[in-house]
């Protein structure tokens, strides 16, 4: 389906975020499906958290967490995905998202095949990609100059780009992850699924 004229989706969401591993996984089979494509924005959630007073939901209250921890679980088991909760959880992300930024600049297929693979590599394979070592490997699996990419994790203007998009999404009203904007629409969580196919099919509602 031809995507002329037609505005992408708004994909907001934080690479240590069970839910937006989730929502990655399905997200850009349903665009096409519907004439999109999908705009991610990988964001700091400790930095969200921060200005709007919240914290991880594992973090919130015992009970909180625990409903989580089987929710994610559950939720990925509904939606035919593989899913291990890692061992560190959570984790520091801004390697992960300035790689992506780079990336993007780079080849947007290319930036997209790597979010896939480090969300993979964290709700999957239990591996740690906080680490800049981890990130690196990560991209250098899919044919990414690993050089290229270690010195890009520390440029001026990656960290800036990424701070913008950390400043942009709290104006937005982004307040965790996924969050998904579509036509002005902001669509919070990955169980909003059904409602974000429902509002590409129709045109809103």
């Amino acid at each position: 389906m031809s995507t002329t004229g037609k505005s992408p989706i708004d994909f907001w969401f934080d690479f240590s975020s069970p839910y937006g591993y989730l929502l990655s996984e399905k997200i850009d089979e349903l665009a096409a499906r519907y004439g999109r494509q999908v705009r991610r924005h990988p964001i700091l959630l400790g930095i969200v958290f921060k200005a709007t007073g919240s914290a991880p939901l594992t973090l919130q209250n015992a009970a909180k967490a625990t409903y989580s921890l089987l929710d994610f679980a559950r939720s990925a088991r509904f939606m035919g995905l593989p899913y291990r909760h890692p061992d560190k959880f959570p984790i520091a992300t801004q390697n992960a998202a300035r790689a992506y930024y780079w990336l993007e600049g780079q080849d947007a297929a290319l930036a997209t095949a790597f979010a896939q693979s480090a969300y993979r590599a964290l709700f999957v394979d239990n591996i740690d990609i906080s680490a800049p070592e981890a990130v690196l490997t990560i991209a250098a699996n899919i044919g990414v100059d690993r050089g290229q990419l270690e010195a890009a994790l520390q440029s001026p203007e990656i960290k800036e780009r990424l701070k913008n998009e950390v400043d942009n999404a709290l104006k937005l009203g982004v307040f965790g992850s996924p969050h998904v904007i579509i036509d002005g629409e902001a669509f919070f969580g990955a169980d909003r699924l059904p409602q974000i196919e429902h509002w590409l099919k129709t045109g809103g509602f």
